[in-house]
């Protein structure tokens, strides 16, 4: 399959290429894009048989529900059996932006975009170029994020064609995402409000809606493999690089002390070592190959740069990634989780 790449200037649309790409989608075509979370890889959203390319594009598991993108708020009338008072106030807060409603779907909802559930995942994007393209669709678009399945999510237009050049039909390129990880997921079809992925709308800002929102502490755990997930990412391994990730967690004093120690160890065996480090600690490690991921201070720096980071790393073809953790707090949520999750949950405590 030959891919044709366009980049795009979000200040000055080149509208041709986006009614291109939408009349792609429409016709059973996938297309990746950018939006202000990660790339993200779209396909017609009511189509079955369009749907089940960006599986096979991807090499997901097939029991791993998408999320459906719509471009304006009437748009959500016809995919779903009802919005209810709660999820309402959710959206009129936090759309459009990075948060995913899961809420009971209508019957035109194909399964491969439900994994056969009987809830979807809504959501309202905030970039512009996403939002035109699913305007120039003309159908709500159903899309994962834009790389192969299991890998660190692409937030540059470069990652995505390096993992999809040639499996799909289209990549429009953008700006750099702004937040770096997937969307927040919550599911309005419970009360309280459960969240089942951390993002960049954190706890704290759900619970100015629903004061009693909670996070599932399965997320923040290993997956359990008998898990029929509701929401993307909930039951297996992601946003892995080739090398091995590990994470030390604990006091930040005692976590450098850990990390010099183990890529000494690495060194004595002839293994090649990544750190993902802090501006503020990046210059505590003599040794190894040093990357900043942000500061401590501005946690969405650090969520920006995470995915990247992984990727960097394996260009430059480390045995093992060593990662320091984070405060689970805010935003620090949604990074380890992500960290947990490609690291599958090796993390050693100081």
């Amino acid at each position: 399959m030959d891919t044709k790449v366009v980049m795009l200037d979000e200040g000055s649309l080149d509208r041709a290429s986006i009614k291109e790409a939408g009349e792609i989608i429409r016709n059973g075509g996938l297309v990746a894009f950018p939006t202000e979370t990660v790339y993200g890889l779209g396909a017609n959203a009511l189509d079955n048989e369009s749907v089940k390319k960006i599986f096979e594009a991807k090499g997901r598991p097939q029991d791993n529900p998408l999320i459906v993108h719509i471009a304006d708020f009437e748009d959500i009338k016809p995919l779903v059996e009802e919005v209810s008072e709660i999820a309402l106030k959710f959206m009129n807060r936090f759309w459009p932006g990075p948060m995913t409603m899961i809420l009971p779907k209508s019957s035109i909802i194909p399964d491969a975009a439900s994994a056969s559930l009987p809830s979807v995942g809504i959501r309202m994007p905030s970039n512009v170029i996403a939002r035109e393209l699913i305007r120039a669709a003309k159908v709500p678009i159903a899309a994962p994020s834009a790389n192969i399945s299991g890998r660190p999510s692409p937030t540059d237009v470069q990652r995505c064609i390096e993992d999809l050049s040639g499996r799909v039909d289209y990549i429009l390129g953008g700006e750099i995402c702004d937040i770096g990880l997937e969307s927040t997921i919550i599911d309005c079809t419970v009360q309280p409000t459960c969240v089942l992925r951390p993002g960049g709308i954190t706890l704290e800002m759900l619970r100015e809606i629903d004061p009693n929102a909670y996070i599932d502490p399965a997320i923040m755990e290993k997956p359990n493999e008998d898990l029929k997930p509701k929401a993307p990412g909930m039951k297996y391994r992601h946003y892995a690089p080739k090398a091995t990730v590990k994470i030390v967690q604990g006091d930040l004093q005692k976590t450098i002390a850990k990390i010099n120690e183990m890529v000494q160890n690495y060194i004595d065996r002839n293994e090649v070592v990544g750190i993902m480090a802090t501006e503020e600690t990046k210059d505590s490690y003599p040794k190894g190959l040093v990357l900043s991921l942000g500061s401590r201070k501005n946690m969405i720096s650090v969520s920006q740069g995470l995915f990247e980071t992984l990727r960097s790393f394996d260009d430059k073809k480390v045995d093992v990634i060593i990662s320091e953790a984070f405060e689970e707090k805010g935003v620090g949520v949604a990074v380890m989780n992500r960290l947990k999750k490609s690291a599958g949950f090796d993390i050693i405590k100081v």
